[in-house]
């Protein structure tokens, strides 16, 4: 990472096979009894970030929402509410969402351009075409992989096709009492 760049972390909920598409019903927050450890994580990982960059389609997905949950003790609506929101589309011209920035032109210089910028971490989640292109161009600095124990053969995977990654160091690891697996990599 370059100095005074902000860190760019792609946080994924990811089959143990290494699928990040829902395809499948094996994604379930709702049906796991105890996960108030993982959520404890996941608000630390909340605090650090200052903005998040979303797809278009994982964008309307959660506008259509996140915004509209009015009893939620996790605390993922007010910072999804709060947190500067920067979706990237070529055909998206009114997000109707507070705090969002649309971000029309090449993924990768607007990503650049936004980890130059003085602030916090920018997070990425769910949007696996803008994770592809993120992976390709080099611009990831940390990998939260939220790994189910669960194996898919329907889907596509974190790493797209034709490319591998052989830089990273692993940096945590550790199981919650749902059987989840946080494993956290940086480029080497």
């Amino acid at each position: 990472m370059l100095p005074n760049t902000r860190r760019l972390v792609v946080a994924e909920n990811i089959s143990a096979n290494g699928v990040i598409e829902f395809l499948d019903p094996w994604f379930d927050p709702g049906g796991q009894d105890d996960n108030v450890d993982q959520l404890e994580v996941i608000t630390g990982h909340m605090a650090a970030e200052t903005a998040l960059v979303l797809g278009r389609q994982t964008f309307e997905d959660f506008r259509g929402y996140w915004p509209l949950q009015t009893d939620d003790a996790t605390g993922f609506t007010a910072h999804l509410n709060q947190v500067h929101k920067y979706v990237l589309s070529s055909t998206l011209t009114d997000p109707a969402w507070e705090n969002t920035t649309v971000l029309s032109g090449p993924v990768e210089d607007e990503i650049r351009a936004l980890k130059a910028t003085p602030g916090g971490e920018i997070g990425v989640t769910g949007s696996i075409r803008v994770v592809h292109a993120l992976m390709r161009a080099d611009l990831v600095d940390e990998y939260r992989l939220f790994v189910y124990p669960v194996f898919t053969s329907r889907g596509r995977n974190l790493v797209p096709d034709g490319m591998s990654m052989r830089d990273l160091t692993l940096t945590g690891s550790g199981a919650f009492r749902s059987g989840v697996v946080l494993q956290t990599y940086q480029r080497a």
